[in-house]
């Protein structure tokens, strides 16, 4: 594309593309592709010292090697002829129950997500059926009148059941939470075991098949500590979980999952929204994304056209004015132009454009005769409260720099005047006297002060 410049009427050259190609793309990002490779290799890493890449698993995981996962325990029944199935769902967890013609159910409903239905179901089963660490719906399904009642405070040695599992293991570790059971729960036949004051660790309830403990159906354990990698080899831990999943050979480890939350009644968005607006909202969506398409064609490589538009500098601050206005920004503005008041002044005195606000401040007051703090307080301290201070704080920069102006040309005229009294008409000050204000102080100023 060639343009023509309408004020000098010459053709510019043809315009560059600028649209990057994929190797300049390449080269722009090299840093975020290095750095995205070394976090890749280091995930690597990560990985292959950890063992591998494996599914987090969470607690009393059946298949889990971490502290809180439940494999090491798993993997001890498995050795002794007992067949683990692994159920995420109650209907899996029934399926596996009923191809078993002896089976016990673990069931560790972490965050509650049974109801008092599918609670029953489990009881109903035929399973012998161990929960671990119930909550307040589980134990009012399964075992009313047995409540949760804190922690223990260290290990339990007081076994206080005939329990087969509880005699064998004698104990248990630290970390066991509690249960209490009132005189309705014992009179059904519930009865505790590992006692420590009022509360017990565990709790065994009435049998189906006579005085034999070893054939109850329905057991609470009030921690998980008992099954945890991390905790199963501590006093008698691995004993009493042995001895309560191992008594038959089918072992159902049942953790129920989203989908066996308790369905609602409430209808759903689509039920109560008109049969037409779902159509209505994909044609919508169709229409924007084509839209989308259509507007944003491209037709070619972006240039550069040099116009001839040309945009007063009047506006542009103008604008800014505007701004700072509308949004009341009174200090941000009045710095802004107390940026530039300083810097003509460094300029008007002959200062480096280093120069500290302060020697500015300083030489100013100097020139005009000022307080140097006056001029320090309006240059740099003061902040306009109101609309009225911002005004007044503007004309006095604006007076200020007309001030500097006029002690300057005084002091020129002066030296004009010196000049041409010494019968030199032609000669003028040397650089070195022209590039800096005087400093000596004049007997004809009535305050003495420096020019």
């Amino acid at each position: 594309m060639t343009v023509t410049e309408p004020s000098t009427g010459e053709r510019t050259p043809d315009a560059v593309a600028l649209t990057p190609t994929p190797r300049a793309l390449l080269r722009r990002g090299r840093t975020w592709l290095l750095l995205a490779a070394v976090l890749a290799v280091g995930t690597l890493v990560l990985f292959v010292i950890q063992g591998g890449v494996r599914a987090q698993a969470g607690l009393l995981d059946p298949e889990s090697p971490g502290s809180t996962g439940s494999g090491a325990l798993v993997e001890v029944l498995r050795a002794h002829g007992v067949t683990v199935t692994a159920a995420r769902s109650l209907d899996a967890a029934l399926d596996a129950v009923d191809a078993a013609d002896d089976a016990t159910l673990l069931l560790f409903d972490e965050f509650a997500t049974l109801d008092a239905d599918r609670l029953d179901e489990l009881a109903g089963s035929g399973a012998r059926l161990v929960v671990v660490e119930p909550g307040f719906r589980a134990l009012e399904s399964l075992a009313p009148g047995v409540r949760m009642a804190g922690a223990a405070d260290g290990a339990i040695d007081d076994v206080a059941c005939d329990a087969r599992p509880a005699t064998r293991a004698e104990g248990l570790s630290a970390g066991q939470r509690l249960l209490t059971i009132d005189e309705t729960a014992r009179d059904a036949g519930w009865q505790g075991c590992f006692a420590q004051g009022d509360g017990f660790a565990a709790a065994v309830g009435p049998t189906a098949d006579g005085p034999d403990a070893a054939s109850d159906r329905l057991s609470l354990v009030a921690a998980t500590t008992v099954f945890e990698n991390a905790r199963i080899d501590e006093a008698g831990n691995a004993a009493f979980a042995i001895g309560l999943l191992g008594a038959t050979s089918d072992l159902v480890w049942y953790l129920p999952g989203p989908a066996d939350a308790e369905a609602t009644t409430a209808p759903t968005l689509g039920e109560l929204t008109p049969g037409w607006v779902s159509p209505v909202l994909v044609l919508a969506l169709i229409v924007t994304v084509v839209a989308g398409l259509w507007q944003g064609r491209r037709l070619g490589p972006l240039v550069v056209e040099r116009l001839p538009v040309t945009v007063p500098a009047g506006e542009t601050r103008q604008g800014r004015a505007r701004l700072y206005a509308r949004s009341a920004q009174r200090t941000h503005a009045l710095d802004q132009m107390r940026v530039a008041a300083i810097r003509r002044l460094a300029g008007a005195l002959r200062l480096p454009r280093s120069t500290d606000v302060t020697a500015v401040a300083q030489a100013a007051a100097q020139a005009t005769g000022r307080d140097a703090t006056s001029v320090v307080h309006l240059l740099v301290d003061e902040l306009p409260a109101d609309d009225r201070r911002f005004v007044a704080l503007a004309t006095a920069l604006d007076d200020l720099e007309h001030d500097v102006a006029a002690a300057l040309s005084t002091d020129a005229d002066a030296d004009a005047g010196a000049g041409a009294a010494s019968g030199s008409p032609h000669s003028r000050p040397s650089p070195s006297t022209a590039s800096a204000p005087p400093t000596s102080t004049t007997s004809d100023d009535p305050q003495g002060r420096q020019r």
